[in-house]
């Protein structure tokens, strides 16, 4: 590590601005602190990557709206019930009443769902690539179990799409690639864009020092269209194919809205139509309100704004008082930031 580590101090180049998608890229930065180790030549910033932190106030406000229904319980992961709609969370929807559950994993729904027939069980489906198709082995087991009260509210999106919308904007000069999604998708899927737009891409692991190796091979190629892959022992060219049937088999591309950058075409998944049944109303979430509108969680995400540049950061906005989706999320920018050495950082 000490190597790479000189290696990236020792850079002598033209100022470089590197952006990690992943959500869990940003925690292991910030733990590691990484971004203590550049020298002010290489900047590192994070990107919308953070399945929780992208998803706008339409699709939480639906959610607890649903969560009010005397037949329907909302099931979602714990990190998505604090983060604030345009007025509430989903935790405070659950304390003045509403139904709302936590569980581990989507397939808790099979359990829940026989164990309660009278009730409609409406899972928060968000994420990437990554857990799209364990949202789809879900619908296909509520299938052969002919369940018929288990539902999705989905706001799933696709990596390459938003990615493309960060390069147009010409801020960026390489992408530590994100890894889960890397898995399922294969670092071929990045090959495109860094043909059109002459940058790097690295696929990585999540260790401190394989991301130190990231960054050293974007610096290294700078200005070159390349994909590297180093987390080969889980990342082929292809990917998981086993998994993208899964998804294709229940999903179709469809236009989708990211918090802080609006609608980006073709970068989420919806239900097909044989599966629509399925679907708690997904259609038509699109407007993003932050409760607060001080929070500045939309800029962080697209990497225009370092956390310590919110106003409210680390004052009104805590891990215990969060005001956006980026400091609530263990994934989140602001989260780790205010964890692990503060806002510059």
């Amino acid at each position: 590590m000490t190597g790479l580590v000189r290696a990236l101090r020792e850079y002598d180049g033209p100022p470089v601005r590197l952006m990690e998608v992943c959500g869990t890229h940003t925690a292991s930065i910030a733990q590691n602190g990484i971004r203590s180790l550049l020298p002010p030549s290489i900047q590192l910033v994070s990107g919308p990557g953070c399945p929780v932190c992208v998803t706008v106030t339409a699709y939480l406000d639906r959610l607890i709206a649903l969560s009010r229904r005397p037949d329907t319980v909302v099931v979602s992961f714990g990190d998505l019930l604090r983060v604030p709609g345009s007025r509430e969370s989903l935790a405070g929807a659950k304390a003045a009443g509403g139904q709302v559950q936590m569980v581990y994993s989507p397939m808790d729904l099979l359990r829940l769902a026989k164990e309660k027939p009278g009730r409609i069980f409406v899972f928060a489906a968000v994420g990437f690539e990554t857990t799209a198709p364990v949202y789809a082995m879900l619908l296909n087991r509520a299938k052969e179990e002919k369940l018929e009260n288990i539902r999705l509210l989905t706001s799933l999106k696709t990596m390459p799409p938003v990615i493309d919308w960060v390069c147009r904007q010409g801020t960026v000069d390489g992408f530590l690639a994100p890894g889960h999604v890397s898995v399922v998708t294969g670092s071929r899927i990045f090959e495109p864009l860094a043909a059109q737009y002459r940058l790097p891409f690295a696929v990585a692991g999540f260790s401190g020092e394989t991301i130190l190796a990231a960054l050293c091979t974007l610096v290294k190629y700078r200005g070159q269209g390349r994909v590297v892959n180093l987390y080969p022992s889980v990342v082929t060219g292809e990917g998981n194919r086993r998994a993208q049937a899964a998804v294709e088999e229940c999903f179709v591309p469809c236009d989708a809205a990211w918090r802080g950058i609006g609608v980006i075409t073709g970068s989420g998944l919806q239900l097909r139509e044989e599966y629509r049944a399925f679907d708690a109303g997904s259609d038509g979430l699109l407007e993003d309100r932050e409760a607060n509108p001080a929070c500045r969680c939309a800029q962080v995400l697209m990497g225009e704004l370092l956390p310590g540049g919110c106003p409210l950061f680390g004052a009104v906005c805590t891990p215990n008082t969060p005001q956006g989706a980026c400091m609530v999320s263990t994934e989140g920018s602001c989260y780790h930031a205010f964890l692990n050495g503060g806002g510059s950082q």
